[in-house]
């Protein structure tokens, strides 16, 4: 057994495990354990790149917009803009986008036929109507992991990869953590930033699960003539049923589907490709000639589709920091630091001031059971 005691110990080290030890290691002694060769392999590593306001919906939107700055600053952020595209049946879902995010603090514009096809020019003619959301940008995600990587080391935490842990036992001073090559760790507090395993953590360290559900989501890269324009906004269908941006002259196309599986290393299915390639020749102009590349990386959603950051209820020592989504690399630099923060027990400062920790906290799935009962 390893002789050194933690103060935390981080399981996971994607984009989630990364943020959080970087912030928590300059005021404590942190571990991160990491199930494969190298940190991101699953989701972080299968990110579609981009920093969009919207994106996660209005619950999301405050890290979204507090973690804005952070990324612009350290020169992770590009200039996309992005566009939610309709036809004119789907009149009143844009009209209730705008009114969803009106005060949020997002920045959108509806644009007539005109002013779409100005800005994708090979868009089908019965394709109408857009809601223009001009701060969209792609976003270096293999920059952010990175830099947070590079920070918790700075800061001291040690990182152990090949690490998967096979189980977990409270004792009076905290955690024993015993990993699958039969190594042996101590920690007072362990951070659950598995991702889709996040309740598999949680069960063997005998904390209830939240239903934090990973779901499959495929993206495709295509060839295209003409060759796809390097400013082309990121392009949404309002009903979810596609997007796609462009990437060196490639398209990057996705069914943005969320196809309910257990956690595992994702792969594409040929089906949900055929399906969305059909979808885009229904929308645009574009000869596709070959598909180039495809992949698949796994989404985590607690019920509420909101994150969870912070303590369980009911197992001392177990937090919570998990349920991201498809917005975790996006809301990474105010999330790590509001969790960070409840943690440690500080106040908000400049980053999270104005955040409601409480809309994240993972008591809200009890209380809510509370009030069911009563």
């Amino acid at each position: 057994m390893d002789s050194t005691i933690y103060d935390f110990a981080v399981i996971g080290a994607g984009i989630a495990g990364a943020s959080i030890a970087a912030e928590l290691a300059p005021h404590a002694r942190v571990l991160v354990l990491e199930a494969e060769d190298a940190p991101g392999y699953h989701s972080t590593g299968r990110s579609a790149a981009f920093w969009e306001e919207c994106y996660g919906g209005p619950g999301v939107v405050p890290l979204t917009l507090a973690s804005g700055t952070y990324l612009r600053e350290h020169g992770f952020l590009s200039p996309r803009g992005a566009l939610y595209v309709g036809q004119s049946s789907d009149k009143a879902k844009m009209d209730d986008f705008v009114e969803t995010f009106s005060g949020t603090g997002v920045t959108i514009e509806r644009l007539d036929g005109a002013g779409l096809k100005q800005r994708v020019p090979a868009i089908r003619e019965d394709w109408c109507d857009a809601i223009w959301e001009p701060a969209c940008a792609d976003i270096d995600v293999a920059g952010v992991h990175q830099h947070y990587l590079k920070a918790m080391r700075r800061a001291g935490a040690d990182l152990v990869c090949r690490a998967r842990v096979a189980k977990l036992d409270r004792t009076a001073g905290g955690w024993t953590i015993a990993t699958e090559d039969g190594k042996a760790f101590r920690a007072a507090a362990i951070v659950d930033a598995a991702g889709a395993w996040a309740d598999t953590v949680a069960r063997m360290a005998g904390a209830r699960p939240l239903g934090i559900d990973p779901k499959r989501r495929t993206v495709a890269q295509l060839r295209v003539f003409p060759e796809a324009p390097g400013d082309l906004p990121l392009v949404l269908d309002i009903n979810g049923a596609f997007y796609f941006k462009s990437d060196n002259g490639r398209l990057w196309l996705s069914p943005h589907d969320e196809i309910p599986t257990e956690p595992c290393d994702a792969a594409p299915e040929e089906i949900d490709v055929a399906r969305v390639i059909d979808r885009f020749q229904k929308v645009t102009d574009w000869h596709i000639e070959a598909v180039e590349r495809r992949w698949a990386g796994l989404r985590s959603f607690a019920p509420d589709r909101l994150p969870v950051y912070g303590p369980d209820p009911v197992v001392e020592g177990f937090y919570w920091f998990a349920g991201q989504g498809g917005f975790g690399i996006q809301t990474s630099p105010a999330a790590a630091r509001l969790g960070a923060q409840i943690m440690l027990g500080q106040s908000a400062d400049a980053l999270t001031a104005g955040i409601d920790r409480q809309a994240y906290a993972p008591a809200r799935f009890f209380e809510a059971e509370v009030g069911a009962d009563g």
